[in-house]
């Protein structure tokens, strides 16, 4: 493994406290960000650690909704408590909040279940995409500018992301229109543990998701004056995947109004097997003029 894989399951390592209310307490570091703020998707990943640490090896993570209620502080750890909510014979349900300066940054319900059997379909995988290995990394693309977030995007994040039809960093190409699509795999070997690429992969979802609604409108991420921040997440996981193997992530903007913007996606593996789908609904404030 290399610097960011390292870096991520080492984010990805909670520390059991030993502290009980009527709750599980965990605790974890902060990834350090060129913009002083937790990213979303790290706060989710181990939120859901968390929540996974608390049931039985034998349930699989399968969903999971969850709230960002205000930014992370880079400077400080996190602390995760595990509510308990119900653990049935299929079916188990927690909540996980997660903590910094005696507040909530992140609020989510995640549920788990067993293995079973039952009725089998699935979205089809977009034909005729261009394959990763002939589009250019994001380190190809932006890793030449002198910029903080450029050089952390380019070097230092523990996914390799590469955009169908093209990057919109500093630039919107072609059509401007409200869907994109994404090639993601870890910059590394993960260990064999569906738990830690279940969690990656609610890791990695947070990067581009809200990228169509910026599309649609000719609006790169280098825009001055853009904001963008996510409010919420939900993510569904139907089948096992590892994330250190090339995933493509489709994802479209249904709707944008009141200073909001939906995306919903579709992760595949690269073989077509849909492995998971997302929504997000972020805060988008344009610059006027």
């Amino acid at each position: 493994m290399n610097g960011p894989i390292d870096g991520l399951m080492s984010t990805l390592r909670l520390t059991d406290t030993g502290a009980r209310t009527n709750e599980d307490i965990f605790t974890g570091p902060s990834q350090w960000m060129p913009t002083g703020r937790v990213f979303g998707g790290q706060v989710l990943a181990q939120s859901l650690i968390a929540a996974t640490n608390t049931v039985e090896p034998d349930r699989h993570l399968h969903s999971m909704h969850g709230y960002f209620l205000r930014p992370g502080d880079v400077a400080h750890p996190i602390t995760f408590s595990v509510d308990r909510i119900h653990d049935g014979r299929s079916f188990s349900t927690r909540r996980t909040q997660a903590f910094q300066h005696g507040v909530p940054i992140l609020s989510l319900i995640a549920s788990f279940q067993t293995d079973d059997e039952g009725l089998e379909h699935q979205a089809d995988l977009p034909g005729d995409l261009p394959d990763p290995e002939s589009l250019p990394s994001t380190a190809e693309v932006i890793g030449h500018i002198e910029h903080d977030v450029a050089k952390y995007w380019s070097s230092e994040r523990a996914f390799d992301v590469r955009h169908v039809p093209s990057p919109i960093y500093l630039r919107v190409d072609g059509e401007h229109v409200p869907r994109q699509a994404v090639w993601m795999k870890a910059i590394g070997r993960l260990p064999d543990d569906q738990k830690l690429h279940r969690a990656a992969l609610a890791y990695a979802s947070d990067y581009s998701i809200l990228e169509p609604v910026l599309r649609a409108h000719g609006l790169p991420w280098a825009t001055p004056g853009l904001k963008v921040a996510s409010l919420d997440h939900a993510m569904w996981w139907h089948r096992d995947a590892r994330v250190d193997d090339w995933l493509l992530y489709t994802q479209e903007s249904p709707s944008a109004s009141g200073g909001r913007g939906l995306s919903l996606g579709r992760i595949y593996t690269r073989e077509g097997l849909l492995v998971a789908s997302v929504a997000q609904e972020g805060m988008v404030r344009a610059p006027r003029g």
